[in-house]
Formats: C-alpha cells, sequence, structure tokens
C-alpha cells in the first residue's frame, strides 16, 4: 500500500534545482535509502516527505491518517526540559503523563515516602487504563539502547549528544513513515548496530539518507539516487546498485559523446552559410538549436573530490610507546596499565563505545593529557596533523577562502605553492562557495573544509578523529583511498565499520573497565577475534539484558538481544560467508607452507623469512578462529531449528 506518493514534484533554491519533475512511491514496509552528492537536496527530499516543505511545482500524496516523524540533520535542540521528557514528546498527548510517572518512579527509588508512593500508584493505574505502559517502557528501552542520560537537561549535552536526543524522540513515535536524515552520525559502533536491526524489521516505511555502507547494504530494499536534480529507483540492496550504477553512468558518458559530436557537426554545416538558410533546410537548423539548448541545460556531474596530503619527513622507526599507562576521571579508570609500541607506517583504529575513553588515549599519547600513572614516550621527527571535528573550531563568520589561506592568497601543498581557489577547487568550492562564509555551509561541506586545512600541514603523523560524518559515499571512498596510500602513521577513531576495514591493519579495542586490548586486522578482524561473551544464562549475570528484551517484546522494537540463542540476521549472513573464507585461508597457508618447505626457502633475506613466517603464523590462527567460529554459529543454528 502507498503511503505517500510524489507526482512530478520540483523544486529550487535559487538558480539552482533540487528535483526536477520527481516521481516517487513509497510503500508501507520498504526501507528505502536515498543517496547523492552532500548539497544535491537529500535533506529537502526528506522535507518534502514529511509536509515541512511544500514543493515549488507537483502533487504529495498521503494515505489518509498516516504518521511522519522526521530527524532533522541540522537544526539544533534546545531545552530547559530532562531528555526523557523530549524523548517522551514522540509518544504525542500521553508523553506527559509518561514522563511524570517516570521522574515519580525515580524519586520512589530514592526516598520511598507514602506520599511518592500513592503518586506512583495513581499514575501507574492512568498507564494502564490508556495503555500507557507499554509506551512508557518503549521510551525506556530507546533511552538505554542509545545510552542516553535520562535526567540530565538537553540544554547542557553537547551537539552529538542533542542529536541522538532527536533520533530518540522520532524512533518511541513508532510512525507510519520514519525519516531518518543521518541517523548513524555521533553514534558508536554497537548503537548503530542496533538501530540496524531496528529499521530492518520495522513494519512501516522507513526512508534513510546515510553515507555508511554498511548501514545501507544491511537495511536497503531500494536505492533512490538524487543526482542534479533527478530521482533513479534501484531496487534491491547497495551492492546491486553500485553494479549497476557503474554501467549506467558509461553509458550516459556514451550517450552525451554522441550527442557532442552530433552538435559540432551541425555547428560546422551552419557555418558553411548559405546552405544552411535554404528554405528546405529550416528543420535542420531548427534541429540544431534544439542541441543547442539541450547541450546548455545537460546538468553535468560535480568533479571529484581531489585529496592529497602534505607529507614530512620521515619519523623515526618508534613513533609512539605506552608503558603501562593508566588514566582514570573522577574515580572513573578509562585506561588500565596499556603498554603499547606504535611504529611508523602503522594503521591503528581505536574501537570503543563512546565514553570509553579512545579520544583520551589520543591526547595521552599526543602529549595534552598526562597519565595517573606509567610513561609515554614520543620517537624523533613526529609532527602530528591532528582532526578533531568536535574540536577543530571554525570561525562562522570567516570565509572559506580565509579559512584555508589565513590571509595569503596561496597556500603551500607538498612543497608546491597553489592559490587558494585553486586548491578550495580539488575540494570541490567553486569560487563563489570560496567567498561564502563559513556559516553558510553545510555539514558536508565544512567537514570538507576541514580536512582542506589539515591537509595543507605537514606531518608524519594522521591522528584522526570521526572524519567520516557527513561526507558523502564518493568524498569517502576518495577519503579511504587517500589513506590507504598514506606512507606515514595513521591514528583513527571513526564507527564507519566500512572505513576502518579497508584502511587500518591493527586495532586498539576498549573493551571495558580500562582495558584497552591490541588486535591484528580491521574491524571484521576483531569481531572474528574477540572473545566470546558468556552466556547470561549461565554466569547469572545480563539480567538488564533480559529485562532489555522483554521490554522489547512489549514495545514491539526490535533490538539484537543477547539472551536469545537465535541467530541474528547480521550471524547468518556471517555463517554463510564463512566457508569461502575458510577454503581462501586454507588455499593461503597451503601456498604458504609449500613456500616454507622449499629448498631455497631459507636462502632468502631475513626480512622476507620473517614476514612469509608471521603471515603465516597469522592465517593459521584466523583459520582456527574462522573454524570455531563456524562451529559455534553452526550449532546454535542447529539448536534452535532442533
Amino acid at each position: 500500500m502507498t503511503v505517500i506518493a510524489l507526482d512530478q514534484v520540483s523544486i529550487a533554491f535559487g538558480h539552482l534545482p533540487l528535483l526536477v519533475d520527481a516521481t516517487l512511491r513509497l510503500e508501507r514496509g520498504e526501507r528505502v535509502c536515498v543517496i547523492g552528492r552532500n548539497g544535491t537536496g537529500k535533506s529537502t527530499l526528506l522535507q518534502i516527505l514529511a509536509g515541512a516543505q511544500a514543493p515549488d511545482r507537483g502533487v504529495v500524496r498521503r494515505e489518509p491518517g498516516a504518521h511522519t516523524a522526521l530527524l532533522v540533520q541540522d537544526v539544533p535542540l534546545s531545552s530547559d526540559r530532562p531528555v526523557f521528557d523530549v524523548v517522551a514528546e514522540g509518544l504525542g498527548e500521553l508523553s506527559e503523563l509518561v514522563a511524570a510517572y517516570h521522574h515519580t518512579a525515580v524519586k520512589v527509588a530514592a526516598h520511598p515516602e507514602p506520599a511518592l508512593l500513592d503518586k506512583l500508584g495513581r499514575l501507574q493505574q492512568q498507564l494502564e487504563e490508556r495503555d500507557g505502559w507499554r509506551l512508557e517502557q518503549r521510551v525506556e528501552l530507546v533511552v538505554e539502547r542509545l545510552q542516553l542520560p535520562s535526567d540530565a537537561v538537553v540544554d547542557t549535552l553537547s551537539g552529538g549528544w542533542r542529536r541522538r536526543v532527536l533520533l530518540a524522540r522520532a524512533l518511541v513515535a513508532q510512525p507510519d513513515v520514519m525519516l531518518l536524515d543521518e541517523p548513524t552520525n555521533h553514534l558508536d559502533i554497537d548503537a548503530i548496530t542496533w538501530l540496524e536491526t531496528l529499521v530492518a524489521e520495522y513494519p512501516g516505511a522507513v526512508v534513510v539518507v546515510t553515507h555508511d555502507r554498511v548501514f545501507l547494504q544491511q537495511v536497503a530494499t531500494r536505492i533512490i539516487e538524487l543526482d542534479r536534480g533527478r530521482l533513479t529507483s534501484w531496487p534491491g540492496d547497495y551492492a546491486t546498485y553500485r553494479r549497476r550504477q557503474v554501467k549506467r553512468l558509461a553509458d550516459e558518458a556514451v550517450h552525451q559523446a554522441k550527442q557532442d559530436k552530433k552538435l559540432a557537426t551541425e555547428e560546422a554545416w551552419l557555418r558553411q552559410g548559405i546552405k544552411a538558410r535554404r528554405t528546405r533546410n529550416e528543420g535542420r537548423v531548427r534541429a540544431l538549436m534544439a542541441l543547442r539548448a539541450k547541450r546548455a541545460n545537460r546538468r553535468t556531474r560535480i568533479g571529484a573530490v581531489r585529496l592529497q596530503a602534505e607529507r614530512a619527513d620521515l619519523s623515526g622507526r618508534v613513533v609512539f610507546e605506552a608503558e603501562t599507562v593508566s588514566r582514570s576521571f573522577g574515580g572513573t579508570v578509562v585506561i588500565r596499565d596499556l603498554s603499547s609500541r606504535i611504529l611508523r607506517g602503522d594503521r591503528v583504529g581505536l574501537i570503543g563505545p563512546n565514553g570509553s575513553g579512545k579520544t583520551t588515549l589520543l591526547r595521552l599519547l599526543l602529549g595534552e593529557l598526562a597519565p595517573d600513572r606509567g610513561a609515554i614516550h614520543r620517537g624523533a621527527n613526529v609532527q602530528v596533523a591532528y582532526y578533531d571535528q568536535q574540536r577543530e573550531q571554525l570561525d562562522p563568520e570567516r570565509t572559506v577562502f580565509d579559512t584555508i589561506g589565513e590571509g595569503n592568497d596561496t597556500v603551500t601543498v607538498n612543497g608546491e605553492s597553489r592559490h587558494v581557489h585553486g586548491y578550495l577547487r580539488d575540494f570541490l568550492f567553486s569560487r563563489d562557495r570560496a567567498h561564502s562564509p563559513v556559516k553558510a555551509l553545510s555539514g558536508g561541506e565544512r567537514n570538507r573544509l576541514l580536512l582542506a586545512r589539515l591537509f595543507t600541514r605537514p606531518a608524519n603523523v594522521l591522528v584522526l578523529d570521526e572524519p567520516t560524518n557527513d561526507l558523502d559515499l564518493e568524498t569517502l571512498e576518495l577519503l579511504e583511498a587517500q589513506l590507504v596510500a598514506w606512507s606515514g602513521t595513521l591514528l583513527l577513531v571513526s564507527h564507519d565499520r566500512a572505513f576502518l576495514d579497508n584502511v587500518i591493519t591493527s586495532t586498539l579495542v576498549f573493551e571495558g573497565g580500562g582495558r584497552v586490548t591490541e588486535y591484528v586486522g580491521g574491524y571484521q578482524d576483531w569481531l572474528r577475534q574477540r572473545p566470546v561473551a558468556p552466556d547470561p544464562d549461565r554466569s547469572g549475570r545480563g539480567q538488564p539484558s533480559r529485562q532489555a528484551d522483554g521490554a522489547h517484546e512489549t514495545a514491539g522494537l526490535a533490538i539484537p538481544g543477547q539472551a536469545t540463542k537465535r541467530l541474528s540476521y547480521n550471524e547468518q549472513r556471517e555463517l554463510v560467508a564463512l566457508p569461502g573464507r575458510i577454503d581462501t585461508l586454507e588455499d593461503e597457508a597451503r601456498r604458504l607452507n609449500v613456500t616454507v618447505a622449499g629448498p631455497d626457502f631459507y636462502r632468502e633475506p631475513a626480512a622476507t623469512i620473517k614476514t612469509t613466517m608471521g603471515r603465516l603464523e597469522q592465517v593459521q590462527s584466523e583459520l582456527e578462529g574462522a573454524y570455531a567460529r563456524w562451529e559455534e554459529l553452526e550449532a546454535r543454528r542447529g539448536g534452535f531449528r532442533g
């Protein structure tokens, strides 16, 4: 059943059309992911679907009584109310009753006075009479899973946490159509995984704008591409879209090349003069005029961002070394007895929940914080370029040009002097946009500007703290390519799982209680190597998880409960992929064993022997882990089916 339909919808801001005769049918149960370059109108499309923005032309039809909820990207949230109350607003008329019950229950837990107990009983009775108990549980669950401080005042929170509050408010509403604009920004991996499961099992229609490729692949039933004002629908998942898009762009380039060739031929004919003015050729002249108009109105794709980091001289072999380092805040141990060595050329990813201490570790390594115990040694000639989206502030009143030029017309990149305008064009800032104030930029444009400024600083160590927020897919992939080619040392904090897998070669994982453990490989490698969590039914722990699962059943929200033995969607996909991975590892192990057994192997240079033996040991370890994981998943699947 169609819940929202767009018919020949157009809208423009200034001279730039964002939507041109757009047609879209949104069906109940669909999970549509909208992708496109920053600034192409994705957020505007969501505003139109929500009814918050009227199109210039065209018709928007909605199913009578259909309710929508919209998570906006840039509008700041300001409130002097507690987080729980603002989240409960998503429930509508029952929000005040639900909030009153929550706050009274908190007070009773602290001071169980008779008057408070009587009030709690009355509120509970009212909730039961209006089916509000289930709704209160829904708010509690969402607040818990997004790790929100329920009693904190919203205005005391940072921008990232306020955005989580907005996401929670949209989720508890459980509308017929849920519209989410960049919902994974500022979420850690656990929260993103939970949100994936919720969206994948949501009974209504969901429209998501996101650049998280794993999220896209996991949830999308259809991809909508917004490109140069046109909406194109691609049924299927993200991988299917990518394959078809490559062919479509190639076909488009061939078609435009043929048009340009024909136009050039006809222009040459027209310049011949008198032949073109004969009556019998007027039709050909009119066709030429039409070709000219079509070429003039063609909207070509914006060029790709060109990223190139400014490299400094080589650092010493050891870049950072931590010796039994510990750090606490207010009695809470964030890092406990960490010993680690980061060598030149290492590419280290930091993984852990928000607030676990990732940024603290970066600041310790960089000397911005002192450890409570232990020592941190910094190598010779270490030159750091540090990107922190939260701390690297931009002056909103300065222009883009002045932000990069710092009063100069030129900037030095890799030893070459370049005009600021030319350098900014590499980051897709036109001359007009370069003279715009920073406050007029979108989130994605601000992030590109931060990267542009970062890459003008000579460095042999890049420290990137959440660099991927608000970047579109093409820019994200180009940043990946730049970091893969980066010859220096890289420290990366990111919750983008695909980005981590494609860039890093080892991880430092914050496992709770101040424990930080090093693993070889990227995010997926860590998943295979990490210790198996104890069964909560046997250990006697995990009671909160079981309560959360019970709340899930009453609230109708989908969460990956740890207490159940049924395989999750991700685990089913992992089980399907494991045999192929095992085959690949076994083939590599056989090849390495043949090499090692060869008569000339130990005549090779010592470095080659060490590398080969190290890789053989690593492959054997990964193979054992893959077999153990396969047996575990098969056993759980068999137990469930039996």
